[in-house]
């Protein structure tokens, strides 16, 4: 896949032009599925309806895409992957909202996504937060929300972990950031609000009006 890992959503030009990049085509031209399952156990119905219907002051499902539908991971495991594969396939882009991590990495896992993700080449990732996250090797044990979770591990697609929100005081300090990075002692990226994650062929690039810091 294509991936554009964010703190905030598309928070800036800088980032919105990545995104177009990867898409290959301008966001009007575009179709969209969005991912609300990790917000329910911690943000609840009222944030899942906002990040769903654009009105989130997070950037991801208001950018004007051409068609907007809903995967929720939940309901794929009694649709059956006959159904909901093709959906996703036929999807430029996935927007995956933040929330719990851990929740959402078991349901990626649990509704056959995970293993899909593979085989789609062409469609682009857009995460938010937990829905950058969840895509990396470990999110440390103070990113683990769910108490059914047995450690800090989610699917590795990419190589680096993430510490979002860099800057929101009083937790997610630079100091925070580096305790946070001992922890999980493989490569890892700090990142504030302002600034994403873009990885396509292989290739990591950050693209950023903020700040940001790289853990080796």
């Amino acid at each position: 896949m294509k991936l554009l890992l964010t703190s905030a959503g598309v928070a800036n030009p800088s980032i919105r032009d990545a995104l177009v990049d990867l898409l290959g085509r301008p966001i009007a031209e575009s179709s969209a599925l969005c991912i609300s399952t990790a917000v329910h156990p911690m943000g609840g119905p009222a944030s899942a309806w906002r990040f769903i219907t654009g009105r989130s002051p997070l950037p991801m499902c208001g950018l004007g895409w051409k068609s907007l539908g809903v995967l929720e991971l939940t309901a794929l495991p009694s649709i059956g992957a006959q159904r909901w594969v093709p959906w996703v396939r036929e999807a430029d882009v996935l927007l995956v909202a933040g929330g719990d991590t851990t929740y959402l990495c078991h349901w990626m896992r649990q509704s056959g996504l995970a293993d899909l993700l593979p085989s789609l080449r062409d469609t682009v990732w857009v995460g938010l937060s937990a829905g950058s996250m969840v895509l990396t090797p470990r999110i440390g044990a103070d990113f683990v929300e769910g108490q059914s979770a047995p450690d800090d591990r989610t699917l590795g697609v990419v190589d680096f972990s993430i510490f979002p929100h860099l800057g929101l005081e009083p937790d997610n300090t630079m100091a925070g950031a580096e305790r946070w990075a001992a922890e999980i002692a493989g490569p890892a990226y700090a990142i504030d609000d302002e600034t994403a994650i873009k990885v396509a062929d292989g290739a990591v690039e950050v693209v950023s009006e903020g700040h940001w810091r790289r853990f080796p």
